[in-house]
């Protein structure tokens, strides 16, 4: 056993935490200036056009700005090491975060559906809308679905289910420009009432993607297992590893975006326990190097090759 592959496979994790949280902070600040100046451009407009779609849309865009501050909030917390009350690490501030961001969508998306229900109960007195909201809603639509493909492409780049999160945060933004777009160009072809209705839909998309990241979140936090395909993975790693001859009980949790893995390992009986511990160090190194999994803690349990001849 060469021990100094450990120490490789330390400096290898710590290098992929920083440059996770270095592409994270770095997407988070462009989402921020984007939003920042479409928010403040959306409600502006939304006020003077008399668009309550728009002004619906600017309070979702001014939604992802706060996100975005929680994003760069729980990034820095979750680069922390280790420590005594925290011996895992802290890389469940970005669960944390996520359920944040799925109760902040959620809020704003009940709010936004009130106002658009109050407005629908007296239809009459919706106004029409000034045609500088169109262009507005269509440069916001094509400026959020750019964040959203850029922001994609990092979060899949360093495996980030916070940065995935607020990618999907942005395509929804998108969505609900288009709706908007749609809502204000119905108003403006003489169907006032299409307006408050984009706003209708606007705030059901962010309730439901709120409910959605929240829950998931909340389940996450709860310590729930990856996916079986993924156990199975970690399962293989540790049957094809010298010296193991069965794996059973294999349990897993997320902490944040990485695994805790607990396994009982069967190795022949009749070695020494320190060749079975060596077995078992081994078989760390091996899931740790392949998996994104921060720790495994391994069981050793004895095993007997069968008796063919004397069976009991």
């Amino acid at each position: 056993m060469n021990f100094s592959d450990l120490d490789n496979d330390t400096e290898g994790s710590t290098r992929a935490h920083q440059e996770r949280a270095a592409a994270a902070s770095r997407s988070t600040w462009v989402s921020v200036g984007v939003n920042l100046v479409l928010s403040t451009l959306q409600i502006v407009v939304g006020v003077l056009s008399k668009s309550q779609g728009l002004i619906a849309d600017g309070i979702h865009s001014l939604s992802d700005l706060v996100a975005d501050f929680v994003v760069l909030l729980a990034n820095h917390h979750s680069q922390k090491a280790a420590d005594k009350e925290h011996p895992y690490g802290h890389q469940r501030f970005e669960t944390a975060a996520s359920l944040v961001l799925g109760l902040l969508l959620l809020g704003v998306g009940v709010g936004m559906v009130w106002q658009a229900v109050l407005k629908l109960e007296n239809p009459a007195e919706v106004p029409q809308v000034h045609v500088v909201a169109l262009w507005v809603a269509g440069a916001a639509l094509v400026s959020k679905e750019l964040l959203f493909r850029y922001m994609l492409a990092v979060a899949k780049r360093v495996k980030s289910s916070m940065l995935v999160a607020n990618a999907w945060h942005a395509r929804s933004d998108a969505a609900s420009s288009l709706v908007v777009g749609i809502g204000i160009a119905g108003n403006l072809l003489g169907y006032p009432i299409l307006d408050p209705i984009a706003a209708l839909i606007v705030g059901f998309m962010v309730a439901r993607m709120g409910w959605t990241f929240g829950w998931d979140a909340l389940h996450d936090l709860m310590d729930r297992a990856v996916d079986e395909q993924e156990v199975q993975a970690i399962r293989r790693t540790l049957l094809d590893t010298p010296g193991v001859s069965g794996v059973h009980d294999v349990h897993t949790r997320k902490m944040g975006d990485m695994i805790v893995v607990d396994a009982h390992l069967e190795v022949d009986a009749t070695l020494t326990v320190e060749a079975g511990h060596e077995i078992a160090v081994l078989a760390r190194q091996r899931v740790l190097q392949r998996h994104r999994v921060l720790n495994l803690m391994a069981h050793v349990d004895p095993w007997r090759k069968p008796d063919l001849d004397h069976p009991t």
